[in-house]
């Protein structure tokens, strides 16, 4: 949590997250809550997201991580606190594969 009350929390995604349109479907529904942070592509065929903003906003987006897009199947979503320098981050981007 950022002096701000911000909250920053970093998201992996497993299941069948990738080729389903999941990045993008993310990057927009979390720019509609108004959060910072990015998504991207892990080559282990999961979907890793950081969400940064309202702890009610990155509550959200997390249950809806759950859901994902149409064709997305999540079988698991672990969530885990990121650290201090994230809370600071503005915008929200898609990010290449790691």
């Amino acid at each position: 949590m950022s002096a701000a009350g911000r909250r920053a929390m970093r998201v992996r995604i497993r299941g069948r997250v990738q080729g389903v349109w999941f990045r993008a479907w993310t990057a927009l529904e979390a720019e509609r809550l108004g959060l910072a942070g990015w998504v991207r592509n892990r080559s282990d065929g999961s979907v890793e997201a950081l969400f940064v903003g309202e702890p009610s906003a990155v509550e959200t987006m997390i249950a809806a991580c759950h859901r994902g897009p149409e064709h997305a199947r999540v079988a698991t979503v672990v969530v885990e606190e990121a650290g201090p320098e994230a809370a600071d981050l503005r915008g929200f981007a898609q990010k290449s594969t790691v």
